[in-house]
């Protein structure tokens, strides 16, 4: 805790006006004390309605009333405002008593030199602009991350440029961030010769035409110089310095990072690379060799995109649920495309454009349901596919939603021995923060939305295979398509010629529907009871001991709903077999089992176990062993059903690893029923393995078989049956629904 943030904090709180608020006392400086100290500015301004921005209404009366607030002031609650805005960024405020003595006009000395605007605006006294930037959280010093170059250029921008009406005082931290590029844009505009007022920040027809006619060569010298080399850092271009001066060594450089972003490599600041440095789309007029699109491909349009030198092109594998638009690939397109040598790479997105989607489940349902469709389509094992995000997530978005999501997919392509790479579709700054994670290995970059924030000060990922830089019509009459142009880095070419599976797809189990949630738990209640079961409990001397009533089992069946689809849907299985179990061992789950899971880990983790504890138990949802769970996953294995690594069902070290997994994670858990499931079967002579067509008798079989063998194997694939046929009446329903 800080005691001057903490009196800056007492100091808001003193106030009793409508419109500024109590703040907590807390010590800590943060935006909430930044924006109530500015709505007490506007107070004492005269401002009728206050506001946490300090906007042009702010900016204009203190321009028009206190252009200059300095030791000559007897403003006390504005100099009280100063003086807690300087302790809340690091400085001196005296003791925030109200009189701008010679320690406040120091520190604000201080922090204009910081700033770089001590050349520009001298002395201590607080300017409007200056005091703008007092009342925010932009920092004037190196933070983490910042380089001393990039530093240099913030600065050199502040002091050149504040005089200029629109330019704000940006932060001197080292750090490349989306204010720092519209600076640098508006810093291009005024040294262009545009006026205040013309001058907006934007990459519009005047800015590319001032950058055309200033190409930089070696020898070229000025501040057009000192913007290129800034840009250049600010795209965090290794071995560039902050200079005026073209030299060979700073064309080097240039040409490196041509050949990064796939332009000519002349060595000279042409527009080409102005705009790559720029903005995110670049020159949206250079050609691309890729492109992706939502049409379907006929042979028209193949040979429109070829002759207008397309070599790959990125289709959908499946529609989004519930819309009557079919982006995906159609049947036969994919071998048309063959034909004619056009390659192809696949996209996932069936949603993925507001942050309430992206989800860890989420992310488990879109890898299996990829990779299924992956398969069905022809892709190959090792094709690349790109799940997309296409809104414009927040940093706190990307730790919440996003990176979930895709440690769900992840989850996914590695139990499948990472048949499909991962790709990801975003703005800049999520796919490098997903890539960094290991999250996926390659960037197909969203670039085109250059308003992104994402993309607003971030460079280009160093892993990109494929940028989107603008919508383009090719090609004519019945060859005419609509598609994003893409440039290609070559790191993925994709795929040539495929391999379709004729099955898959999206003619299989589909996601439960929740309006019958109250239908589906009334039939399951009428059998339950004419088995002898009310809503808790269950006949026999165990019946007190269950812990799960009828509604919550059901509800934990639906929660994995979409996790369940897609396991039917890759391992070709019925749905209602996975639910069915899930019910049943959710149904029954009893203190026994808590009692018998704490003796497990009492036996490995030599906690007080005594003689005749077990070493494993059925754990989790689903109440399967660890061996249980080894064997049917090696089965997996084995029968290329998973991808993985086997384990020892005799090893006990291998049994707890995955029990505990069993116990923990519940997607695993769900994910191993099928297996399981699968397994079973396979041990039965008598028995086909569970497929689409499979006969009553042989499912009831398959479902006693989760249970082991003998009479009561048979009891239980007996009462689950029922379960399966009414979960099996819903999802025939959902699957007739087009």
């Amino acid at each position: 805790m800080d005691e001057k943030v903490l009196a800056a904090q007492r100091f808001v709180n003193e106030y009793n006006v409508s419109g500024i608020p109590k703040l907590e006392e807390t010590g800590r400086t943060g935006w909430p004390v930044m924006r109530a100290l500015t709505r007490v500015l506007q107070y004492h301004l005269g401002i009728s309605n206050l506001s946490d921005s300090f906007g042009p209404a702010t900016m204009a009366a203190l321009q028009a009333n206190y252009p200059s607030v300095d030791t000559t002031s007897i403003l006390g609650g504005i100099n009280r405002v100063i003086q807690s805005a300087l302790y809340c960024k690091g400085y001196d405020g005296e003791d925030i008593n109200g009189v701008f003595g010679s320690r406040t006009a120091a520190a604000v000395t201080k922090m204009k030199t910081e700033m770089g605007v001590i050349g520009s605006s001298p002395g201590g006294s607080v300017t409007p602009k200056v005091f703008k930037a007092l009342l925010n959280l932009d920092a004037y010093v190196l933070l983490t991350g910042g380089t001393s170059s990039v530093q240099s250029v913030q600065r050199w921008m502040n002091g050149k440029y504040l005089s200029r009406r629109d330019y704000q005082i940006i932060p001197c931290d080292g750090n490349f961030s989306r204010d720092v590029q519209s600076a640098l844009m508006y810093a291009i505009q005024y040294t262009a010769g545009m006026a205040d007022g013309v001058a907006n920040g934007n990459f519009g027809p005047g800015t590319q035409s001032a950058l055309q006619s200033n190409p930089l060569t070696v020898g070229s010298t000025g501040d057009w110089v000192r913007l290129f080399s800034a840009a250049m850092l600010f795209n965090r271009r290794p071995n560039v310095t902050f200079t005026s001066t073209y030299t060979s060594t700073l064309s080097t450089r240039v040409k490196t990072f041509q050949s990064f972003v796939k332009l000519p490599q002349s060595g000279n600041a042409d527009f080409a690379t102005w705009a790559s440095l720029l903005v995110s789309h670049g020159d949206q007029s250079r050609s691309g060799t890729a492109a992706d699109t939502s049409t379907t491909l006929n042979a028209a349009r193949i040979d429109a995109l070829k002759a207008a030198g397309y070599q790959v092109v990125g289709r959908y594998l499946c529609r989004t649920p519930g819309s009557s638009f079919a982006k995906e690939i159609q049947p036969g397109e994919l071998a048309l495309c063959a034909s004619k040598g056009l390659k192809v790479f696949p996209i996932f997105q069936t949603s993925g454009d507001e942050v309430g989607y992206f989800t860890y489940e989420r992310g488990l349902n879109s890898g299996h349901t990829a990779l299924n469709y992956a398969r069905w389509h022809g892709f190959k094992p090792g094709s690349r596919i790109y799940f997309a995000v296409d809104f414009d997530a927040m940093d706190h978005e990307v730790d919440s939603a996003i990176i979930p999501y895709f440690s769900g997919i992840a989850d996914v392509m590695q139990s499948y021995g990472f048949e499909y790479k991962t790709g990801i579709y975003a703005s800049r700054n999520i796919c490098s923060r997903v890539s960094a994670l290991e999250l996926a290995d390659a960037s197909f970059v969203s670039d085109m939305s250059s308003k992104f924030s994402g993309n607003m000060g971030y460079p280009l990922p160093a892993n990109w295979a494929f940028d989107q830089i603008v919508t383009t019509t090719v090609g004519t009459g019945s060859g005419a398509i609509a598609v994003d142009k893409n440039i290609a880095s070559g790191r993925d070419v994709g795929q040539a010629t495929f391999s379709p599976t004729g099955t898959g797809g999206g003619f299989n189990e589909r996601k439960f529907p929740f309006e019958q949630r109250g239908l589906l738990l009334d039939n399951l209640r009428t059998y339950l009871f004419g088995l002898g079961y009310g809503d808790t409990g269950s006949p026999g001397p165990e019946g007190l001991l269950r812990l799960r009533s009828t509604p919550e089992s059901l509800d934990k069946v639906l929660e994995h709903d979409e996790l369940i689809t897609s396991l039917a849907n890759t391992l070709r299985i019925r749905k209602a077999l996975i639910q069915s179990v899930l019910f049943q061992e959710v149904r029954h789950y009893s203190s026994q089992d808590v009692l018998s899971d704490t003796w497990v880990v009492q036996y490995h983790e030599g906690l007080g176990a005594l003689p005749g504890y077990p070493s494993d138990s059925s754990t989790g949802i689903g109440q399967i062993y660890g061996w249980v769970a080894i064997q049917a996953r090696n089965w997996g294995i084995v029968n290329s059903k998973i991808g993985g690594v086997q384990m020892d069902s005799q090893n006990e070290d291998h049994c707890y690893l995955v029990w505990k997994k069993l116990k923990n994670d519940e997607s695993f858990n769900v994910s191993t029923i099928p297996l399981v499931l699968l397994h079973g079967a396979s041990k039965m002579s008598d028995v086909t393995p569970p497929h689409l067509d499979s006969t009553d008798a042989h499912t009831q079989r398959i479902l006693g078989r989760y249970n082991g063998t003998g009479d009561a194997a048979d009891e239980y694939g007996a009462k689950v049956f029922g379960y399966y046929q009414i979960f099996e009446a819903f999802n025939l329903a959902a699957r007739s629904f087009i």
